[in-house]
Formats: structure tokens, C-alpha cells, sequence
């Protein structure tokens, strides 16, 4: 195969792969029922001025599937963190009993399970438009390309192949999530 068609390929599949992490990545923030630090993720505490991110000035952890503990390297920051997760507005009722602080992750009603559904369907076809465009710039690239038509062709199928077997991924990915959150 051709140098020049090879790299066409090879930075296809890095855009489409780059896609998928930024899918997992949007995922991982879409809650499904379960409690994880992942939740805490956006929380960001005061600390001495500088807005930092709470997992930089606290361990969080969740002992079981309904609780996530913050455990501050401080004392003094109790009070800080449990404001950083009030004003991050999501949803949670913070409890500070002087040493750490604890959040009960209440069940998803049926409701919210579809929204949060639909969310991950929105995020997916973000993906696919990032496989899709990916294509497109492949394609164009391959047509610039100073190849044979066989091998514009052959490139074409290549590229198209790829960009179904990125596309089927995300499906798969999607309804995973999916079924963790609609699993009670």
C-alpha cells in the first residue's frame, strides 16, 4: 500500500478513535444508579484562593453503591468542599460529620433513568458525527492523493469499512450504558 494513503488511514482511525475517548469520557459523567468519585468530577473547592479540583484536596471514594465519602486532607476544609459540591448543583444533599463528608446518591426515578437515556443517545451520535467526519476528511484526502484509481478506490472501501466498525463500537458502547442505567 501506498505511503501517502497509509497515513490518510492511520489519521482516520486516530480521529475515530479519539471520538470514542471523548464518548467514554462524556459517558463516565452520565450517572447510572450506582455511586462513583466519577460524580464529583466537575466539583471544584476554594482552596487558599485558587479554585482546585476535589479530587486534588480530598480522597472521594464510595464505600457501597448508595454512598460517596470525602475524606479532606485538612480538617479546614470541611466547609469549603461542602460548599464546592453545593454550588457544582448536582443534586446531592452533602452531610458533614466533622471528619469527612458523606453523600447519600438517592435512586433514579424512572423519569430521570429515560433523560439521562437520552442524554447517552446525544452523546453517541456526537461520536458518530466525529467517525463521520473523520470519513469525510479521509476521503477528500484520499481524492487529493497522487494514486492510482485502484488504489483510490481500494482506500475508499478501507476508509468506509473503518468507519463502520467505528460507528458499530459505539452502538455497542451505547447500549451498555444504556442498560446500566435503566437497570434498577
Amino acid at each position: 500500500m501506498n505511503e501517502e494513503i497509509q497515513f490518510i488511514l492511520d489519521s482516520a482511525k486516530e480521529a475515530m478513535d479519539s471520538a470514542i475517548k471523548h464518548l467514554e469520557k462524556q459517558l463516565v459523567n452520565i450517572r447510572a444508579g450506582k455511586a462513583s468519585p466519577a460524580m464529583l468530577g466537575s466539583v471544584m473547592v476554594d482552596y487558599y484562593g485558587s479554585q482546585t479540583p476535589l479530587n486534588q484536596v480530598a480522597n472521594v471514594n464510595t464505600p457501597d453503591g448508595r454512598t460517596i465519602s470525602v475524606q479532606p486532607w485538612e480538617k479546614s476544609m470541611l466547609q469549603e468542599i461542602e460548599r464546592g459540591i453545593m454550588l457544582a448543583n448536582l443534586g446531592f444533599n452533602p452531610m458533614n460529620n466533622g471528619e469527612m463528608i458523606i453523600i447519600n446518591v438517592p435512586p433514579l426515578t424512572e423519569e430521570r433513568r429515560k433523560d439521562l437515556a437520552k442524554q447517552a443517545k446525544a452523546e453517541a451520535e456526537d461520536a458518530k458525527v466525529g467517525v463521520r467526519n473523520a470519513r469525510k476528511d479521509a476521503m477528500n484526502d484520499i481524492k487529493k492523493a497522487d494514486v492510482s484509481e485502484d488504489l483510490q478506490k481500494n482506500a475508499e472501501i478501507d476508509v468506509q469499512e473503518l468507519t463502520d466498525s467505528y460507528v458499530k463500537k459505539i452502538d455497542k458502547i451505547l447500549d451498555i450504558k444504556e442498560n446500566e442505567i435503566m437497570t434498577v
